[in-house]
């Protein structure tokens, strides 16, 4: 089958790869002209584990194209993924001015006598799917009307030959091809039994029976995202609050975690307490549903207590090293392992790492930092205001604490010898619980986590 990818961000450089991967013939579309020359010479533009090898095999193989002419990359395609960024407004509201903006030039392109399926992958709110519908519809009547010089309104053919269909996607940042290849569902929300036979074609080799294909109207496809994410961050800030909890009753939150995760109706998943959720797909997606809700003049009383939840999590971690050193951090070295929102991805937006960094460099304090793929990112956004190590036991050389921020694998069962020796203190602030609480009392360190049992904070 011939697909064509608009936009070769992190959705759709994965999808498209995949994609090409089962046979088909894609061809990405990006407006950055140095990010495609880059794609079409080989060279990667994510980290994602598992997508480099795939993307060079497809690459070299002719089945995997980029260009920067949408004219070129739907001239033969027969389903068009819309692949683009849902940034959130001043409001909060998901920016559909990109989704938009290609359906109106879409609809100069399309022709009436070749039926294409336009599919929404990027998240969305309810309703978008026609909104893209009449952008399409309306340029393409423009479009006719100017090249004929008439200015009638008269019904044109276009509306049967395109369908618009919402397949969101859930793939996760650092297992994303994992997801794509062996994904647990697929949802399409569709209109016609035109699309939902294509969909179905090109989604078949990805699935190992039908029941992993869930169709649906479109209006609760586009739900069923937002509906997902902002369920899973609900989890991970109850779990924090919990932890909270925690810490003034004497109790573990890795036992509770044990004890609710094991029952079948919760499970063990984004049950782990730290720092909060971050990245490009939770924040953006709990603030756009919030706001969806009171546009529809309905309170989402749980939604908004979920955000207050996550923004005082960093907050909370922050105020445990406020609090040790007294406010005063003015001339300290910290070393800070992890960057990135998560471990297995390069991606910081919304990454808690930054709101700490923040806030030690407010206060005076120096940074050394490091992590194995964000690096290049943070350093854009801090100069040399934040230090940068070339590994992880380098940042600590001459540090006053560690701040762990991301639980990248490396970190897990580090060398505790060489960080007494490399640190002026044994202190150590894991936003993540790495580490056996009793085993760094008994090395001496005074070992900060969240909401397990620790050592009462003295004043140093």
């Amino acid at each position: 089958m011939n697909i064509a990818v608009i936009g070769t961000g992190y959705v759709g450089l994965v999808s498209g790869t995949c994609f090409a991967e089962t046979g088909n013939n894609v061809t990405c579309v990006d407006i950055d002209e140095q990010k495609v020359k880059k794609l079409s010479g080989g060279a990667i533009t994510i980290y994602e584990p598992g997508l480099e090898k795939l993307f060079e095999r497809n690459l070299n193989e002719g089945r995997l194209h980029f260009t920067t002419s949408l004219e070129e990359g739907i001239k033969n395609a027969q389903l068009i993924f819309l692949a683009l960024p849902t940034p959130p407004g001043e409001d909060g509201s998901a920016d559909l001015k990109y989704i938009l903006g290609v359906a109106a030039n879409l609809g100069k392109l399309l022709r009436a006598d070749e039926y294409k399926v336009i599919v929404d992958k990027s998240t969305v709110p309810v309703g978008t799917a026609d909104k893209v519908r009449d952008a399409i519809l309306r340029s393409y009547t423009i479009h006719v009307q100017d090249a004929q010089h008439d200015t009638s309104s008269s019904p044109h053919p276009l509306s049967q030959a395109f369908d618009v269909v919402s397949n969101p996607e859930f793939l996760r940042e650092g297992a994303a091809v994992e997801d794509f290849m062996k994904p647990d569902r697929i949802i399409i929300g569709i209109d016609d039994q035109r699309a939902a036979n294509l969909m179905q074609q090109v989604y078949q080799p990805f699935v190992s029976d039908d029941s992993s294909l869930i169709f649906m109207d479109v209006r609760s496809a586009e739900l069923t995202k937002y509906a997902a994410n902002t369920f899973l961050a609900t989890k991970i800030s109850f779990i924090n609050e919990i932890a909270i909890l925690c810490e003034r009753l004497g109790a573990n939150v890795d036992m509770i975690r044990l004890g609710i995760g094991t029952d079948p109706r919760i499970g063990k998943s984004f049950l782990n307490a730290g720092l909060g959720y971050g990245g490009s797909c939770l924040p953006k997606d709990v603030h756009a549903l919030s706001r969806s809700s009171t546009d529809n003049e309905y309170d989402f009383k749980i939604l908004n207590a979920v955000m207050d939840v996550n923004r005082l999590q960093k907050q909370f971690f922050i105020g445990k090293i406020d609090r040790y050193y007294k406010s005063d951090l003015k001339g300290l070295r910290f070393a800070v392992w992890g960057l990135a929102f998560k471990p297995n991805t390069d991606d910081i937006r919304e990454a808690p790492a930054l709101e700490v960094i923040d806030f030690l460099l407010a206060q005076g304090a120096e940074i050394v930092a490091y992590d194995p793929e964000a690096v290049g990112h943070v350093r854009n956004i801090y100069g040399n205001r934040v230090a940068f190590s070339e590994n992880q036991y380098q940042a600590l050389d001459g540090a006053d604490a560690l701040i762990i921020c991301t639980e990248w694998n490396e970190f897990r069962a580090p060398d505790f010898a060489m960080i007494e020796e490399l640190l002026n203190d044994k202190v150590i602030f894991d936003g993540r619980n790495l580490y056996d609480v009793s085993l760094l009392d008994k090395l001496g360190f005074v070992y900060e986590s969240m909401g397990r049992p620790y050592q009462k904070i003295h004043s140093i």
